[in-house]
């Protein structure tokens, strides 16, 4: 069951990052590059994949990050059965779960499916499905939207940047490159920011989001980062080899 929503008073500036998947130097890419902010918005799969889980859950402890759990959250503290997912996923999952300590552990278990920011939603999956569900086309997306409480929603899980717009009972989508900037005004929104830890829509770089409340705007970045460095940590660790090449070419 998900959490009580928490709400926020007044306009904030928000970074929103989704599917860091235990990739510490991608996410110290994005703090570096980011502008300031009043919140840290995260929207699950925080590890699983990637060599660093206790040291990316450290770094959003430290910076005060709200935000929700994913499936890979969910299954590194026994959660849910892994046997479901593909081989590479399920191998790096049982490194994971012998890995993280205590601390990651019990932080991980206090997230909630959902949390409410104000006018937005955050989800990993969709607004139906907070976990699971992979908002991939425009019908589960028409079908996420109605199932919003808020104007806005954030969600994550494809790792791939879009936006789903609805105005007028018409849906519509934008495919957003680094620097788009989007401004909400009267439509409805269900946003995915991509991946910070594994892009997989073809760029490497990961891919982040800021949203201002105040401004009506969300806009989506890209930043570069040394992926060399994680592949090494990763192959030293035994990680499965299909999940270090991936990194190199943001599959």
């Amino acid at each position: 069951m998900a959490a009580p929503p928490l709400r926020y008073a007044g306009p904030m500036r928000a970074l929103v990052l989704s599917d860091v998947h235990a990739n510490i130097v991608a996410l110290d890419a994005v703090l570096a590059a980011a502008p300031s902010v009043d919140e840290v918005w995260q929207l699950g799969d925080i590890v699983g994949y990637g060599p660093e889980p206790d040291a990316v859950v450290d770094r959003l402890r430290g910076l005060g990050a709200v935000g929700v759990r994913g499936n890979h959250d969910l299954a590194a503290i026994g959660g849910i059965d892994i046997d479901s997912f593909n081989v590479d996923a399920r191998r790096a999952m049982e490194w994971t779960r012998t890995a993280i300590g205590d601390e990651t552990r019990a932080w991980l278990a206090a997230l909630p499916e959902l949390l409410v920011r104000g006018d937005w939603t955050l989800v990993h999956g969709s607004p139906r499905d907070p976990v699971w569900e992979y908002v991939t086309s425009t019908p589960v997306a028409r079908a996420a939207i109605a199932d919003l409480e808020t104007p806005f929603g954030l969600h994550g899980h494809t790792h791939i940047p879009i936006g789903y717009l609805e105005e007028g009972g018409v849906l519509g989508t934008m495919s957003p490159s680094s620097g788009s900037l989007l401004e909400l005004g009267g439509r409805r929104a269900l946003l995915n920011p991509g991946s910070v830890g594994q892009p997989r829509d073809g760029i490497p770089a990961v891919s982040w989001m800021v949203v201002d409340t105040d401004a009506g705007t969300a806009s989506w970045h890209r930043t570069s980062y040394d992926i060399a460095s994680v592949q090494a940590a990763m192959e030293a660790l035994h990680l499965p080899p299909r999940l270090v090449e991936r990194l190199a070419y943001g599959l």
